[in-house]
């Protein structure tokens, strides 16, 4: 298994890696981003590897060359890996960590599966894609897989959502200014009406968006990283939220009415997409960082549509993501 950089990416592994526990697995990814964190201690992987790699895509001229140079002696190291374990198949979820063991499968002649969790195809995957042995896509009617995989606890939590009681608001677990200052701006009004607030104010922010609460004299449960958002997620009725693809999903599972606002850095814009893409079917709403509209969410909070939505998102994932891609690795 490979790929990574962002939790968005090392969910997807997690998943699914729960599903193949009576498989040798190992996993290779990046001195970069998240992948030491999630999975340094993950005895589920009977070896881990964190080659030195980085992006290639955001770099100057000569950032590029370093960071080509780099993929070049990482993918020498992959081969090396790959050969040792005598691995039989190769999960991608893309991002720069996934690159050198990806094209060291094809080198080498090993399957590659290539799992795409965006809307809008990574351009690594891009590159990739006609190399694939299966390319799984929750957003492409081609996909052989179409259930996202996601842990079923998000799942056996769902249910619909008659009335708002509870808001979340979700900024990741590094969180995300324009999310925090717009749900301190509107938690008097929310508190008038009854309603109350879960808040992913981020790590570095919970005791700033803790002291805001406190001055405003509104109980909210602040948190920045959690194992437990299952949970937050289960008691909400509503969210304000990032358009990641695993949150996208997940709140998507647990049928909560979303209004998101997209990362407006994220490559080619790809959040953007992912919540365009249940938009377009009614299901969601999206606001721009620069095009926030107060009134408008407090239109969208009163709209009696609000059970419907909630009805119409849990007919629209499937179940056992997780489950049908470990059986499709362990098939191949």
């Amino acid at each position: 298994m490979t790929g990574g950089g962002t939790g968005g990416h090392l969910a997807i592994i997690k998943a699914v890696k729960e599903q193949i526990k009576d498989r040798e697995l190992i996993y290779i990814g990046s001195t970069k981003g998240q992948d030491i964190d999630w999975f340094k201690n993950d005895n589920d992987f009977t070896d881990r590897y964190f080659l030195d790699t980085r992006g290639v895509v955001n770099q100057n001229f000569f950032g590029k060359i370093k960071s080509i140079l780099m993929l070049i002696s990482a993918t020498r190291e992959s081969i090396r890996l790959l050969k040792k374990h005598k691995a039989k198949v190769v999960l991608s979820v893309g991002g720069f960590s996934s690159a050198p063991t990806a094209f060291a499968s094809k080198i080498i002649g090993i399957p590659l599966v290539i799992h795409e969790q965006n809307a809008s195809i990574g351009s690594l995957n891009k590159i990739l894609k006609p190399y694939a042995k299966i390319f799984i896509s929750s957003y492409l009617e081609d996909s052989p897989i179409r259930a996202y995989p996601i842990k079923d606890i998000f799942f056996k939590n769902s249910h619909i959502r008659e009335s708002i009681k509870t808001i979340i608001f979700l900024g990741g677990s590094q969180g995300a200014m324009a999310i925090n200052t717009l749900a301190i701006s509107i938690a008097p009004t929310l508190h008038k009406m009854g309603i109350k607030i879960i808040h992913q104010a981020g790590e570095n922010n919970i005791e700033e968006i803790k002291k805001s609460y406190k001055e405003l004299n509104i109980k909210a449960e602040v948190f920045g990283f959690t194992k437990k958002l299952d949970e937050y997620m289960n008691i909400a009725d509503f969210a304000v939220a990032r358009a990641g693809a695993s949150t996208l999903w997940e709140l998507c599972a647990s049928g909560i009415p979303t209004i998101y606002i997209p990362y407006p850095y994220a490559s080619s814009d790809h959040q953007y997409y992912n919540a365009k893409y249940f938009k377009d079917k009614q299901l969601a709403w999206i606001m721009r960082e620069d095009n926030i509209s107060i009134d408008e969410i407090f239109n969208i909070i009163k709209d009696k549509e609000i059970k419907n939505i909630s009805i119409n998102l849990l007919k629209e994932i499937e179940e056992n993501g997780n489950k049908k891609i470990a059986k499709l690795l362990k098939e191949i």
